[in-house]
């Protein structure tokens, strides 16, 4: 297991051990596919972790950044639900129900 430390808060902080190989987009793909709003921000450490020490033009830096964006997006929405479109509310499926169906690409706006 990696070390863990403690950040100022008290909070602690875990990070694991470095690959002992140069990572590559499926081992980027592996921890990204089975993203839910609530562990987005959770695999977004993970990924930069990952990527991290990869020079900046590096293939696999920049879509492990490309991916974080979606994760970012992601940890505002209600799904991931990349390649389809949202729902029409008046299909019946509930939505008085459901308090949010925003999709990654189409996220709720960021409280600020």
């Amino acid at each position: 297991m990696g070390r863990s430390w403690y950040m100022p808060t008290g909070a602690p902080v875990v990070r694991f051990p470095r690959m002992e190989r140069e990572p590559t987009k499926d081992d980027i793909d592996a921890l990204v596919g089975p993203a839910t709003p609530h562990f987005a921000y959770q695999l977004r450490a993970r990924v930069r972790e990952l990527i991290d020490g990869l020079p900046d033009d590096h293939p696999v830096r920049r879509y492990g950044e490309q991916k974080m964006e979606l994760l970012d997006r992601l940890g505002y929405a209600s799904t991931k639900a990349e390649d389809l479109p949202p729902e029409p509310r008046d299909q019946g499926l509930g939505w008085d129900k459901i308090p949010s169906s925003a999709t990654a690409s189409d996220p709720l706006p960021r409280n600020r």
